[in-house]
């Protein structure tokens, strides 16, 4: 009875462990299992400093450069199962991950109350040593691009 149930036990870890089929996606025959490399390039400096590009036979291309190993500017591109190229321009620094492309919703205008009230802390800003204010002026600048 023990050896019985030893043996069941492994039959349903082995089934459980095998891979899963992933569903609604094809893996074999198609354009992005058959994907080469067409062109890709890097460099690393001592200081931090690098940069990337890559492009697949698929469609799918990406590079990014930083200047000191910590921010980082870049774009991708990729077609989508709908057959529209996606590209995407972003950022990268303190402030985050700042993506930009057309699909991608747009941030709306910010209220008046709200930028005046900002620009009232620059003209009087906090006397706190941690107080940064660099990060409100790149916020002001930010909300005031929304205005248009």
């Amino acid at each position: 009875m023990f050896s019985k149930l030893i043996t069941l036990a492994a039959l349903v870890a082995c089934t459980l462990a095998a891979p899963q089929k992933r569903l609604g996606v094809p893996l074999v025959g198609t354009a992005e299992s058959q994907a080469v490399i067409l062109a890709q390039e890097h460099n690393h400096d001592p200081s931090g400093a690098y940069n990337y590009r890559y492009e697949t036979s698929n469609g799918i291309s990406a590079q990014q450069t930083s200047y000191d190993g910590a921010n980082s500017v870049g774009e991708y591109s990729y077609t989508g199962p709908d057959g529209v190229l996606y590209r995407v321009a972003y950022n990268a620094d303190t402030y985050g991950f700042q993506p930009q492309g057309a699909h991608l919703p747009v941030e709306p205008p910010v209220p008046d109350h709200v930028l005046k009230g900002l620009e009232q802390i620059r003209a009087n800003p906090p006397r706190d040593p941690e107080f940064n204010l660099a990060a409100l002026d790149a916020q002001i600048a930010r909300l005031r691009a929304t205005l248009g």
